[in-house]
């Protein structure tokens, strides 16, 4: 920490530097060595008086002392800037423990504008007859519909994997379906009549005879 010395109508000694030294070693422990330091003595009639301002980073220390002798003096102004010095780094160390949440509570609360403004409409609503609050409870239901109906464009493809090439029955051609994991399957029996096999949208398997 730097230190800046004035000695006003007093001569400051070796002894009293030192005790001064020492004093702003200890509170350079507890504000950081950033900090600077001007130590003032001075008398005052029959008094000797020590004055100490320390300028911190977030704050400004002034701390005075007087007594008979100047050694006095300086030592009640030291323990008071020292004093001040810890009270700051406490209460700084404590607002940095403090949780999100009891920081957010102690925000103002805020105004809802809206909500007094729509307080006069509810008490004109109180006013009406119970006869007008009962038409005015009314539930209607209303139903929108699309502007345009949805177009979905074909997708056509080849299925040649949809017919059977040899004759079979009715249960041969299910089992077929089912093997080749098919919801269509065009087929002929063995007399050469001609069905398609097909699985409705409830999951049961249709049957239509073609002409």
């Amino acid at each position: 920490m730097e230190v800046e010395y004035t000695a006003r109508q007093v001569k400051i000694s070796k002894a009293l530097r030192a005790q001064a030294d020492e004093g702003m070693e200890r509170i350079a422990r507890i504000l950081g060595k950033s900090a600077r330091a001007s130590v003032t003595f001075s008398a005052l009639k029959r008094l000797q008086v020590a004055e100490v301002t320390i300028q911190a980073r977030l704050q400004t220390i002034v701390a005075s002392g007087e007594a008979d002798t100047l050694e006095s003096a300086l030592r009640q102004a030291l323990e008071h800037a020292e004093s001040q010095a810890r009270r700051h780094r406490d209460r700084r160390i404590e607002s940095k423990r403090l949780p999100t949440e009891e920081k957010v509570l102690t925000a103002p609360p805020v105004s809802r504008p809206k909500a007094r403004a729509a307080q006069p409409e509810a008490e004109a609503a109180e006013a009406k007859p119970a006869r007008a609050r009962k038409k005015a409870s009314t539930v209607i239901a209303v139903h929108s519909f699309p502007a345009g109906k949805t177009v979905v464009e074909p997708h056509i493809v080849s299925a040649s994997e949809a017919i059977a090439l040899k004759p079979m029955t009715i249960e041969e051609a299910v089992k077929e379906a089912e093997f080749r994991d098919r919801d269509l399957l065009i087929f002929r029996n063995l007399k050469g009549e001609q069905y398609v096999l097909h699985r409705r949208r409830d999951g049961q398997m249709e049957l239509v005879e073609l002409p």
